[in-house]
């Protein structure tokens, strides 16, 4: 697969306070035609030899430099290498079938995340028997289905997970009437190519899938120019379907996983919990709230510090 490598970027890790720097490597792989974009973190000093290697997935709409890039350098300060990566029809990647963008597809993100981790087990900087998973929010859901039964991967992380069912999607989407009707417009952009609409927006705003600003309206957070700020509405059928907080005993892996009762949908969480029967490191934060599991400096060293502590134990053989 082509590649190509960027300079030292002299980055520090957010929220450490250590003056950690990393590497980054701009890579490319592919997955059914479409070439997806992607970018290798390593310790600035990096011997070459492989090291143990997380590929870390976003919330929807993301693009790779947002909370996975966060997540990236913070987790190199641990000794870890990091994998990020735009979807098909995101970011600077290749479209999805059909010349589709902008399509929130769990299907084709979870195909993408596996890909993903047959790449990275290729490349000479990743020790291809220590290759993990962290999934952020949405992609969290995506991680769990792209791991399980995957035996290049043998351990997971999720922070701030989103995992709905039809139950949570009725709710936070205004009851069965409200899906109904957002499914029947679903079928009707698919039908006309798709239909595009911002992503982001201030609050209340019209015609905007998040019109409560924060996060992916604030220019100093995630409205970066690599943001893509927008969203297919021919996407929301396969959204609205998707139910990863049903059968959690698919996930044949260890996790941790850690949320708060502040963020959003805890409910899928303690669901997904519940009917899990393998080993699980789970750490609640008091009063966190989504955006800020995304790029809080203290939440975020947090977080990484807890994932990073149940990759290093699974290492080490103590999980």
């Amino acid at each position: 697969m082509p590649t190509s490598h960027t300079p030292s970027s002299n980055e520090t890790a957010p929220g450490t306070g250590t003056g950690t720097k990393v590497m980054t490597r701009s890579v490319a792989f592919e997955n059914t035609g479409s070439r997806l974009a992607g970018t290798l973190y390593l310790p600035e000093n990096h011997d070459g030899s492989p090291l143990a290697t997380v590929i870390i997935t976003g919330a929807w709409t993301a693009v790779e430099e947002q909370m996975p890039a966060n997540y990236a350098r913070a987790l190199v300060r641990h000794g870890f290498a990091a994998f990020t990566f735009d979807f098909r029809g995101w970011g600077k990647s290749g479209d999805l079938p059909g010349g589709a963008r902008y399509v929130e597809s769990p299907k084709a993100k979870t195909s993408d995340i596996r890909k993903a981790f047959e790449f990275a087990a290729a490349r000479p900087e990743v020790d291809a028997s220590q290759i993990f998973g962290l999934g952020i929010c949405a992609s969290a859901g995506y991680m769990i289905d792209a791991v399980s039964q995957n035996p290049l991967v043998e351990h997971i992380a999720l922070v701030a997970p989103w995992l709905q069912n039809r139950e949570i999607v009725e709710t936070v989407y205004g009851g069965a009437d409200s899906v109904a009707a957002l499914i029947d417009a679903s079928r009707k952009a698919a039908a006309a190519g798709g239909e595009i609409i911002p992503a982001a927006g201030p609050e209340g705003a019209d015609g905007v899938l998040m019109p409560i600003g924060g996060y992916y309206h604030e220019p100093a957070r995630g409205a970066i120019p690599q943001y893509d700020n927008k969203w297919n509405n021919a996407g929301w059928e396969g959204w609205l379907t998707y139910w990863p907080a049903d059968d959690p005993g698919r996930l044949d892996k260890p996790m941790a996983l850690i949320h708060s009762e502040a963020a959003a949908i805890p409910q899928g969480a303690h669901l997904f919990l519940e009917g899990f029967k393998g080993d699980a490191s789970v750490k609640w934060l008091e009063n966190v709230t989504q955006f800020e599991f995304y790029d809080d400096p203290e939440i975020m060293t947090q977080a990484a510090d807890f994932v990073a502590g149940h990759f290093k134990a699974a290492m080490s053989g103590g999980r």
